[in-house]
C-alpha cells in the first residue's frame, strides 16, 4: 500500500533554497578571499623586490679589454722562451710566448690562449727543431702544422703581420762546449730542407720568411760556437745577431 507523499511546506522550500543561495555565495566568498590573498602576496612581492632593487650596490660592468696596436708576440719553442726580450727590445709591448720543448703541434692545439687573445698587431714565430729530424721529411707532419697554423693567424687575426723564422742551426761537433746529450738527432741537414719547405709555404700564403739560419752559421755549416750555449740555445752574442736581424721588421 502506497502512501501518498507528504508535500513540502512553503517555509521548508524557502529555507532550502535560502539554504542552497547561501552555499553558493559562501563558495564565491571563498574564490574571491582566495583571490584576494595571492593579490595581497604579489604586492607585497613587488614592495621588497623595488627596495632590493634600489638599495643593492650597482655593480660596474667588466672592464673591456682593450689591445694595443703596437703590441708584438714572439712565439715558439725554448729558444723564444729564453730569449730575453726586456733586454733586447726594451719595450713593454712585446710579449714572449715561447714555451720549452713546443712542438708545431703544441702551438697548433693552443692557439687560442697562445695567439688570438693576445691579438697581437706582429706575431714572429719560431718553430720546428723539437718535431723529429729524423723523419722522412718528404711527408712531413711539421710543414703541414705550421701551414695551419699561417692559416688560421690568417683567418682568425687577419690585420695582424706575421713573419715566420727560420729553423735555427745547431752544432754537434766534438768541441768541449757542446752537450750531445741537449742536440740529440738534430742534424743541419735535415734543417735546411725542414727551412726550404718552410720557405716555400711563405711564398705560397704571401707571409714574410726570415732567414736566420745563414746568419748564425760558420765556414763548416754549423752553429758558431760563440752563438751558442751548447750547440741548441743561443748565446747572448747570438741572440745579439737575432735581435739586429728582427729589428728591421719592427
Amino acid at each position: 500500500m502506497e502512501y501518498p507523499k507528504k508535500k513540502k511546506s512553503i517555509t521548508e522550500k524557502i529555507v532550502r533554497l535560502f539554504s542552497h543561495k547561501l552555499h553558493i555565495l559562501e563558495k564565491r566568498q571563498g574564490y574571491i578571499f582566495m583571490l584576494l590573498f595571492v593579490l595581497l602576496l604579489m604586492q607585497i612581492g613587488q614592495f621588497f623586490y623595488f627596495q632590493y632593487t634600489l638599495n643593492r650596490p650597482i655593480s660596474k660592468p667588466k672592464e673591456k679589454i682593450v689591445y694595443r696596436n703596437n703590441k708584438v708576440l714572439f712565439l715558439g719553442d725554448s729558444i723564444t722562451e729564453q730569449y730575453d726580450l726586456d733586454t733586447y727590445f726594451h719595450n713593454d709591448n712585446y710579449i714572449n710566448g715561447g714555451m720549452g720543448g713546443n712542438t708545431t703541434g703544441d702551438i697548433l692545439n693552443q692557439m687560442k690562449e697562445r695567439v688570438y687573445d693576445y691579438n697581437p698587431t706582429k706575431i714572429f714565430l719560431m718553430i720546428g727543431t723539437n718535431d723529429g729530424m729524423t723523419k722522412d721529411l718528404d711527408d712531413n707532419q711539421a710543414i703541414k702544422n705550421i701551414e695551419k697554423i699561417i692559416n688560421d693567424i690568417q683567418v682568425m687575426l687577419p690585420n695582424t703581420k706575421l713573419y715566420i723564422e727560420s729553423i735555427l742551426p745547431v752544432n754537434n761537433s766534438d768541441d768541449e762546449k757542446i752537450n750531445h746529450d741537449m742536440v740529440k738527432d738534430r742534424s743541419n741537414h735535415n734543417i735546411k730542407k725542414m727551412n726550404q719547405q718552410i720557405q716555400e709555404l711563405c711564398e705560397e700564403y704571401q707571409v714574410t720568411y726570415i732567414n736566420l739560419y745563414d746568419k748564425l752559421i760558420d765556414k763548416e755549416g754549423n752553429l758558431k760556437l760563440e752563438y751558442t750555449k751548447e750547440g741548441l740555445h743561443m748565446s747572448d752574442e747570438g741572440y745579439q745577431v737575432i735581435t739586429k736581424e728582427l729589428k728591421k721588421y719592427l
